[in-house]
């Protein structure tokens, strides 16, 4: 029986990687337990081993775009524990209402320090439009007006912002389009921060499952939650956007989105940083919104989102040494491999980013896509 280590060398190998070797993508070994911990675990034994010092890379998202673009997500399997884990995502309802803020505990809650020292100067933890942007203010900021001008949305129009963040979309629109913004959040520490940045503007922040919502607004917006819904509860999503969007209005879908349909996530992702995270597929949007909306428009610009991570780690490392008095370096390592990991999945179309423009029955005047 061949080796773990020969095993994995041969993986990588086909992917164009050497251990131990030169190039700035290849991978660097300090663990020989590191070969039979990743055939085990698959995902989670190569995140872990990873946080835990055993092995580095000194381009860690080209390293992932190699192994992305080898398909060898798809070789690494033989992990009962992943295959369980697959099996119970599709009996166990993971984003039902019970959980819904499990996701802010978890992952917004771990401290605004992190999120201010990543972030741009709105703090907007979504994709930026990099269109004509040159650094990730701008992208961030054109990607705020995107929104607003594909809903053609209006002076004094009521707007609803749900997963709002720290507030970043409902104070652009309060205050460069005069409009009137609730947004929704699960997470108490982006809440505190929201009210804090938003003073005196017309957008206020609720702490508020997106199942509980009972007004009508002129327009609807979700920039980067649907991603935690969860795909048992896609349908229930939309009928309560549906009931929450006046007769001509439009809703705005900003979501990362995956080429296949998928009943789970990555195990490391789901265990580290996005519980009962899970990205749909068109096919699983599609079945969503029927009967219940036309779709205007789809807009993808996957691309940027490699752009805008690859920004968010810069900055984070940038700053990195006024967070880790907070922080130990295993959090550091484990932030770096989900920011670069996902830089390397948009960067190789693993992943795309869609902005998907609704209206109710088409009952708009001839909708014009906007870019």
């Amino acid at each position: 029986m061949r080796s773990d280590k020969k095993i994995a060398r041969d993986l990588l190998k086909s992917a164009g990687i050497t251990i131990n070797g030169s190039k700035a993508y290849d991978i660097q070994v300090y663990n020989d337990d590191f070969y039979g911990r990743v055939l085990a675990k698959g995902a989670l034994g190569l995140g872990e081993s990873y946080m835990d010092g055993w092995w580095d890379a000194k381009k860690l998202d080209q390293f992932f775009e190699k192994i992305l673009k080898a398909n060898l997500e798809k070789t690494v399997k033989g992990d009962f524990g992943i295959i369980l884990k697959s099996f119970l995502s599709i009996i166990i309802n993971a984003g039902r209402e019970a959980r819904a803020f499990n996701i802010g505990k978890k992952h917004y809650d771990i401290g605004n320090d992190i999120f201010q020292a990543m972030l741009d100067k709105r703090m907007v933890y979504t994709c930026g439009y990099w269109k004509n942007a040159k650094n990730l203010d701008q992208a961030q900021v054109d990607k705020l007006d995107l929104v607003c001008r594909k809903i053609g949305l209006k002076m004094n129009q009521t707007i609803l912002d749900i997963g709002s963040g720290w507030g970043s979309f409902i104070k652009y629109a309060a205050e460069v389009y005069g409009a009137k913004c609730v947004g929704l959040t699960v997470s108490q520490e982006q809440k505190l921060l929201a009210d804090k940045l938003n003073q005196g503007v017309l957008a206020e922040t609720r702490l508020e499952d997106y199942r509980k919502i009972k007004q009508k607004f002129d327009h609807v917006v979700s920039l980067g939650m649907f991603e935690h819904v969860g795909y048992k509860n896609y349908r229930t999503y939309m009928q309560t956007v549906h009931k929450s969007l006046k007769d001509k209005g439009l809703f705005l879908l900003h979501t990362i989105g995956g080429n296949v349909s998928t009943t789970h996530t990555d195990a490391w992702m789901n265990r580290y940083i996005f519980p009962d995270g899970m990205i749909p597929s068109i096919q699983q949007i599609g079945k969503s919104i029927e009967g219940l909306f036309v779709m205007e428009d789809w807009h993808n610009f996957g691309p940027d989102y490699d752009k805008t991570l690859m920004a968010w780690h810069n900055n984070f490392e940038k700053n990195w040494h006024k967070l880790k008095a907070n922080y130990d370096e295993r959090f550091h390592r484990m932030w770096r491999y989900y920011l670069l990991s996902c830089a390397a999945g948009f960067r190789t179309r693993k992943m795309q980013l869609w902005q998907i423009v609704m209206s109710k029955s088409g009952d708009t005047s001839s909708y014009q896509s906007v870019r």
